[in-house]
């Protein structure tokens, strides 16, 4: 159970800091969507580094790859918005 508070909590971070980090016009607004994009890319981070053997099965990822994999995240929001596949909430 603390492995995935662990993983929120630096999601979390990760996506704040990845918000700032990414370039491009598509930025998610608000806090919400941006703290969602950033668990979402501790959570890749964590699987990846679990799939090759970089973590534990218990071990979340760190705040360097935590932030690496919300900005493939965010990147790959930032394409799926550009190509209008899912519609772009900060456009109303």
């Amino acid at each position: 159970m603390s492995g995935i508070l662990w993983i929120i909590l630096v999601g979390f971070v990760a996506g704040v800091i990845a918000r700032f980090l990414s370039p491009g016009p598509n930025k998610p607004s608000g806090f919400i969507l941006t703290t969602v994009l950033g668990i979402a890319g501790a959570f890749l981070a964590t699987f990846i580094g679990q799939s090759i053997g970089h973590y534990g099965p218990n071990q979340g990822a760190g705040f360097i790859t935590a932030t690496i994999g919300a900005i493939v995240v965010l990147f790959i929001w930032n394409r799926l918005v550009a190509a209008r596949v899912i519609a772009d909430p900060g456009s109303k």
